[in-house]
């Protein structure tokens, strides 16, 4: 199956840029999609990445079409926004969101989902985990286990490394530099306990971690370690699919949509036990992407 972009802009809908300040006087920039609906759904990018990368972009265009507003941003650091990029920073981007959450709800809108792709998928959890004011929470491609794959970007001795210099630049293939890692930012990431800041996620909130069984920036199995511990969880494995979810995005979009209106507007934020994990999409949403 081949990527589909979102057609042209569904009619009513207005797409503006939207400046939100965090709490470290940071100007965070997004793009809102208004349906005219109150009920929002709020999207996080990925490491060293923006509000543009394709998941998000498609995911917010159908979303569209259900009538349901959504809002794209960038963290601090990314993209537009202000601030300088930092390799970890796990709680600052999770208190990035939550600037955006309160933004919104101070505008009267319900936020009824958020949504967070790759290291994104990190900072909701955290959210989820620490604030108890949004009912959804979607993980894409999240890593449970953040000592996993350092190594494979800076280097087998990078402790070593760390310690003698104080940081290690990371460079694409072509040897062009990309970011900065400091000593202080990967000990941010390495002393984050994910199975303890999913076990203290509300049983009220539900938690959809969804994973491609071939991604090979984040294993699978670290899908079935949030399906082990996060109290009110469902699972789905697309298989075949990336770590982006190249060639699967109606697929993604399928089971991220689906979720979110039958969880939301059916069981009105009632407990529900969910099954330990599904390896197919819910082709009942047709996102027309």
């Amino acid at each position: 199956m081949s990527v589909t972009r979102p057609s042209q802009q569904q009619p009513g809908v207005q797409k503006r840029r939207v400046v939100i300040e965090n709490s470290h006087g940071e100007k965070l920039v997004g793009i809102l999609h208004d349906t005219g609906s109150k009920e929002l759904v709020v999207f996080c990018h990925g490491i060293h990445s923006s509000k543009e990368r394709i998941p998000m972009v498609n995911l917010a265009a159908a979303l569209e079409i259900q009538g349901t507003s959504a809002f794209r941003f960038d963290f601090a650091g990314n993209g537009e926004s202000e601030g300088s990029f930092r390799y970890g920073n796990y709680r600052r981007e999770a208190d990035d969101l939550r600037a955006v959450v309160q933004h919104f709800l101070g505008c009267h809108y319900v936020i009824t989902a958020i949504v967070g792709h790759s290291k994104g998928g990190n900072a909701v959890i955290l959210y989820g985990a620490k604030y108890r004011d949004v009912p959804l929470v979607v993980n894409i491609s999240g890593r449970f286990n953040l000592e996993r794959g350092i190594d494979d970007r800076l280097g087998k001795d990078y402790l070593q490394r760390i310690k003698q210099d104080g940081f290690i630049d990371v460079k694409n293939k072509r040897g062009t530099f990309q970011y900065r890692v400091t000593q202080e930012s990967l000990l941010e990431r390495l002393t984050i306990d994910m199975r303890a800041v999913c076990q203290s996620i509300d049983q009220n909130c539900r938690v959809l971690t969804v994973h491609g069984s071939m991604d090979k920036m984040v294993p699978v199995e670290d899908a079935y370690e949030f399906n082990k511990i996060i109290p009110n969880h469902k699972l789905y494995i697309v298989e075949g699919a990336d770590h982006e979810f190249t060639s699967y995005q109606n697929e993604l979009a399928s089971i991220v949509l689906g979720f979110i209106r039958k969880d939301f507007h059916q069981d009105k934020f009632m407990f529900k036990q969910s099954p330990l994990g599904t390896r197919a999409a819910d082709r009942s949403v047709n996102p027309r992407l």
